[in-house]
């Protein structure tokens, strides 16, 4: 079952489990629920989620599937409110907040629970600014993995340290399964701020995890 697609929702909300979905930009500024910044791994088309309209992304049919991307007001309307939403803004780091703003015109009148998280402070400030009651989080690693190294180093520090709570005032943190224990989510836990952490993948590595967290993202097991 191939992730963030209407079937994987389906079945989530049949073993009333909350969701964890990722949200893309289009060029015509919508919302869609697609991990990857590029279209490559998951379809048969090639390039960039950002440089496509709504119009032709929901045509594509995703790889080995009859199914296709959908957008966040078709996953709002399926969940409709039955299990939480756990929903991860993609950023671009352009410092555009097309993406928070539309995510929030999208959920406006939405009935249920659901929060937003980002690994890009700027996102986290600006959903804290348009909507302060609106749960948010930010999403962490170490910052090792080679897709950081295009940021400047002190945007690295900030994020590795979470320099950027004084401005984003996140809710809860999501941060990587394969860093706990890390100090500075030590600290965060300590002084009360909830912790989930991601992706966990078996049993195992659930136990070893616990201890450090208060709730898991998980895939391709039952805990």
């Amino acid at each position: 079952m191939l992730e963030n697609t209407a079937s994987a929702f389906a079945a989530a909300i049949a073993s009333n489990y909350a969701i964890e979905c990722d949200l893309q930009l289009t060029a015509d500024h919508e919302a869609v629920v697609f991990h990857d910044d590029m279209l490559d791994r998951l379809t048969p088309e090639r390039g960039k989620v950002a440089d496509r309209s709504v119009a032709e992304l929901i045509s594509i049919p995703l790889r080995s599937s009859p199914e296709r991307i959908p957008t966040l007001a078709e996953l709002a309307r399926l969940v409709d409110g039955r299990v939480p939403l756990l929903i991860e803004l993609k950023s671009q780091w352009n410092g555009s907040p097309a993406l928070p703003f539309r995510a929030l015109e999208v959920m406006r009148d939405y009935r249920g629970p659901f929060a937003l998280m980002s690994f890009d402070p700027d996102f986290v400030r600006a959903l804290r600014a348009a909507s302060p009651t609106t749960p948010r989080g930010i999403v962490a690693d170490r910052v090792t993995n080679r897709p950081w190294q295009r940021l400047p180093y002190y945007r690295r520090l900030e994020l590795r340290h979470f320099l950027h709570l004084e401005q984003t005032a996140p809710h809860f943190v999501s941060f990587d399964a394969k860093g706990l224990p890390w100090p500075p989510v030590r600290q965060l836990r300590q002084v009360g701020l909830p912790v989930i952490t991601w992706t966990v993948r078996s049993d195992a590595e659930a136990q070893s995890v616990r201890r450090y967290c208060d709730q898991i993202t998980f895939e391709g097991f039952l805990p």
